[in-house]
């Protein structure tokens, strides 16, 4: 495997004081790592979490100029993303970037509390519908970001191609793979950056999605036991492209930061990764996604109408 893209060691010593950050799922993995280099550098951030309590923690044990405050977030149950919005919007403070970060992966066939199907409930429309309650915000701290964090498997997930099927989203009618259920919900992130960069052109707001890279995380624990892959297999899945939470964090950091990613709106940052075509595994910032869906306007069109019709009249 190539090794992985690092961010410019001058990205990461910019002064970010007076700068304001939300990233969900902050609680572990990259999304506490990112967190982690954000408050190092001086910026207020928002660690918005299913596990308030557990991020608590966390907040303690970030260490830097900057601050950390918590906020209850549950993708999976809109309710919950209305309550976080409000809050966020009720301190009455700017924010200069928004990183889509939680997730799930490969889950037993499911439902959210509002009815989705699992997978595309809490990566896709739960994210939609907070980055919709915040574009005002958003829109008033330009110039800010939207970071979307996909994954490669939005082009192909262990064999299964990336695709979102409109009118048949939550498996109602296909027979529940889990992981073509993720793959649609990594692909419905690529597709959400670039209509939120149509709709947002000219506002100073940039939207963008990445790929983390294949990273040791707690994601893995639909398809492998979190402590094999920490431990025994460790070594093997090095070899194999897994790499460290920090390198997984780096390409977060360079879309949030650096001020090159603002020529690119509605593009596709990608760590080291496998895709059908070889050739990208290398990665790219930014880089094209070799999956024709993401480039297929009338989808990224009619799938932003149908998740603003999903997730209700407040978006």
């Amino acid at each position: 495997m190539p090794r992985p893209l690092m961010a410019p060691p001058e990205l990461l010593h910019t002064d970010l004081t007076g700068r304001r950050y939300v990233v969900t799922g902050a609680n572990s993995g990259i999304g506490r790592v990112t967190a982690s280099q954000l408050v190092a550098q001086g910026a207020d951030v928002t660690l918005a979490v299913r596990r308030p309590d557990d991020a608590r923690s966390v907040a303690a044990e970030l260490d830097g100029p900057g601050s950390v405050d918590v906020v209850a977030l549950d993708l999976g149950d809109l309710a919950s993303v209305r309550r976080c919005a409000d809050t966020l919007l009720a301190a009455d403070r700017r924010i200069d970037g928004l990183l889509n970060n939680a997730g799930v992966m490969n889950t037993s066939e499911g439902r959210t509390k509002d009815g989705f199907e699992t997978q595309i409930g809490i990566n896709h429309l739960g994210h939609y519908l907070l980055t919709e309650l915040l574009l005002d915000r958003l829109r008033a701290s330009a110039p800010s970001r939207v970071v979307n964090v996909s994954s490669c498997y939005h082009d192909v997930a262990q064999k299964r191609t990336g695709e979102v099927v409109l009118d048949d989203l939550h498996f109602e009618r296909r027979a529940y793979d889990g992981w073509k259920a993720y793959a649609q919900a990594k692909l419905a992130n690529v597709l959400h950056a670039r209509a939120l960069a149509k709709r947002l052109d000219g506002t100073g707001v940039t939207a963008v999605s990445l790929h983390p890279g294949w990273v040791r995380t707690r994601l893995i624990r639909h398809s492998l036991p979190v402590w094999a892959q920490d431990t025994i297999l460790r070594p093997f899945l090095r070899a194999a492209g897994m790499i460290e939470p920090w390198e997984g964090a780096q390409t977060s950091l360079y879309t949030l930061l650096a001020p090159e990613v603002e020529e690119h709106p509605g593009a596709y940052f990608s760590q080291i990764g496998r895709y059908r075509d070889r050739a990208l595994d290398g990665g790219g910032w930014p880089m094209r996604s070799p999956n024709p869906q993401v480039h297929d306007d009338g989808l990224v069109d009619a799938l932003d109408a149908h998740s603003r019709q999903l997730v209700g009249p407040a978006a």
